[in-house]
């Protein structure tokens, strides 16, 4: 099931990404997500704590700093989807996302993302045949510090 044309996409990756980190940009996304945690939105109570400052909760890197912005179902998303479908699985799940965090994201940082197809293959379950694609995306900071690394698993379904 895993053609030619999907191997070749192994490897490729996106346009770096360029994000930026601001502190009412961090509340609102802790007020949205309603995470009360105080590191997130209480500058008093993060200045006393062990990070020094408001950080970002897990899973937020920023706002894109460009209108166009990579990241998403561009890119190497994007040539993984229309390969699966080209391969007859058209139907494409979220096998999910899993983050793997190194240092806080913090007020004023600015992250470049880029996003790499690290794997292609194909599984036999109970329901048939599927395809399932990982894409990893890493996160740097301005001072070149890997701040997580993302990994997302789509599954490719046929039609029936």
């Amino acid at each position: 099931m895993v053609t030619e044309d999907m191997k070749k996409l192994i490897g490729l990756s996106s346009e770096p990404s360029v994000s930026e980190v601001e502190k009412g940009a961090i509340q609102r996304f802790a007020i949205a997500v309603d995470d009360p945690n105080p590191l997130w939105t209480d500058e008093e109570y993060a200045k006393k704590s062990r990070y020094g400052g408001i950080i970002a909760p897990p899973g937020f890197f920023g706002w894109p700093a460009k209108a166009q912005w990579t990241f998403g179902m561009g890119g190497p998303m994007a040539d993984v989807l229309a390969e699966f479908t080209k391969a007859g699985f058209p139907i494409v799940l979220d096998g999910g996302m899993a983050y793997e965090f190194f240092i806080p994201v913090r007020p004023g940082d600015t992250l470049v993302s880029t996003a790499k197809v690290t794997d292609i293959y194909e599984r036999a379950g109970r329901a048939g045949t599927s395809l399932f694609g990982t894409i990893e995306t890493t996160y740097v900071n301005q001072n070149g510090d890997i701040v997580a690394k993302g990994q997302a698993t789509l599954i490719g379904r046929p039609l029936g």
